[in-house]
């Protein structure tokens, strides 16, 4: 087997922190382009999203009154696999959206299962009375190690959840910076 070399400390990928080739030692600076291009597609990886459908929310942050970039955060942080995510009730936003899409949650008592669904302030999410017993959802939250943001209310016992309000940018503990994205767009 070719890659149990890598399980050890002969592992050349370990040895070189460098690309493999004749040119990997060469160290290019990356143009500023590069690193808004970088930040733009961690900030699309993070949420999930397709290039048009980042392009789209970008547009409606830029559309908006105040900073561009903490409304472009607000925007993808009001969408229902998000919040989800957010209540504990999916280990990743991607198990998350696929909770929302096999039909799992209700919004203020109607099934939603659209992952993109904008919700407003006050909006009640919950866990259909049908999907109460699936494993994805009890086992995210028993194994969740991440804490309950205080934006939300999350009663675990009925695993009904509630948006209190939006966070600001200062509390969220984000790996990108959005003002670089929004230095890409505006070009």
């Amino acid at each position: 087997m070719k890659g149990a070399r890598c399980h050890s400390e002969k592992c050349g990928i370990e040895k070189r922190a460098y690309p493999p080739g004749q040119h990997g030692r060469r160290r290019s600076k990356l143009s500023d382009y590069g690193v808004q291009l970088r930040e733009k597609q961690k900030m699309r990886r993070l949420y999930g999203l397709l290039e048009k459908q980042f392009r789209s929310y970008y547009e409606s942050a830029d559309a908006q009154k105040g900073v561009t970039g903490e409304n472009l955060i607000r925007l993808l942080e009001r969408r229902l696999d998000n919040m989800v995510y957010r209540m504990k009730l999916g280990v990743s936003r991607s198990e998350a959206r696929q909770l929302v899409r096999h039909g799992h949650l209700t919004v203020n008592g109607k099934k939603v299962d659209i992952p993109s669904y904008l919700l407003r302030e006050g909006d009640v999410v919950a866990v259909a009375e049908s999907s109460k017993n699936v494993t994805a959802i009890r086992n995210a939250i028993e194994s969740s190690g991440r804490r309950l943001p205080e934006w939300i209310e999350l009663d675990v016992e009925r695993l009904v959840g509630r948006v209190t309000r939006f966070p600001d940018r200062s509390e969220l503990d984000l790996p990108f910076k959005e003002q670089l994205v929004v230095e890409l767009y505006s070009k």
